[in-house]
């Protein structure tokens, strides 16, 4: 015999949306195999059926391109054989540069949406589908009823939400704007070590966790992703936080 809740549409869907804030892992979860940052993640690594925000620290070209590496390093890690879609409204991904993070052009599906309303439809859809190792999407406008419904089929298909959220205003931190999603994070660029040759060197980022459902925000320096989508360490600060000199460059 159903339930008054299961007749109800309305009511199943509060009671789903409301077990969002319950403590729940599903699926497992996506490490970044970087101790620094597991264990000071509640789930100890992003939840594969959860939205994790991302954007970038600031409003320039390297910034975003830091933001799109490392979003790009989560998704080849998630499921190193399934398909990836990628949904955009302008189509500015430089194919090589995703694939020296560890996303190759054939696990890569393109979905080119005519504006950022059927974009988060798209990734919808995507999410529910179930046999994608990741769906990415990137958009200036979702409000807290659509990162909502984003969480829901990131939940329901156990397949992780990656959402790069750029910036409507030059000085507005897309981050400020309430969300449902499981994680939020801030991706800047930091100084490279030098190697001896002028130009070469393996990028660093400022990784900072602004929220995280069940635990606190952090901020750290790492190396950029390699050939398999994996975060590393500067070698002098393996074991401990980012300084207040590199927060100040990140800024």
């Amino acid at each position: 015999m159903e339930t008054a809740a299961c007749l109800d549409p309305i009511a199943d869907l509060r009671r789903r949306i409301a077990a969002l804030d319950a403590p729940a892992r599903v699926g497992g979860v996506v490490a970044f195999g970087v101790e620094a940052i597991d264990h000071r993640l509640a789930d100890k690594g992003l939840a594969v059926g959860g939205l994790h925000e991302v954007a970038a620290a600031a409003p320039s070209l390297a910034e975003d391109a830091a933001t799109t590496l490392f979003l790009a390093g989560i998704a080849a890690r998630a499921a190193p054989l399934a398909p990836v879609l990628w949904a955009l409204t302008r189509f500015d991904l430089y194919a090589p540069g995703l694939e020296q993070a560890g996303l190759s052009p054939d696990r890569l599906v393109f979905a080119q949406a005519r504006d950022e309303r059927e974009l988060l439809a798209v990734m919808e859809d995507a999410l529910r589908h179930g046999g994608l190792s990741a769906v990415v999407g990137e958009t200036r406008r979702v409000d807290m009823t659509a990162s909502r419904r984003l969480q829901l089929a990131a939940a329901d298909g156990k397949t992780p939400a990656l959402l790069l959220r750029r910036r409507k205003k030059l000085g507005a931190c897309p981050l400020g704007e309430p969300s449902a999603a499981t994680t939020r994070w801030r991706i800047g660029c930091a100084s490279s070590a030098p190697l001896g040759i002028a130009g070469v060197g393996r990028s660093r980022w400022f990784v900072e966790l602004v929220r995280q459902r069940n635990g606190n925000p952090f901020s750290l320096v790492v190396e950029g992703c390699d050939a398999q989508g994996r975060l590393g360490l500067p070698a002098p600060s393996a074991d401990r936080a980012v300084g207040a000199g590199d927060q100040a460059r990140a800024a």
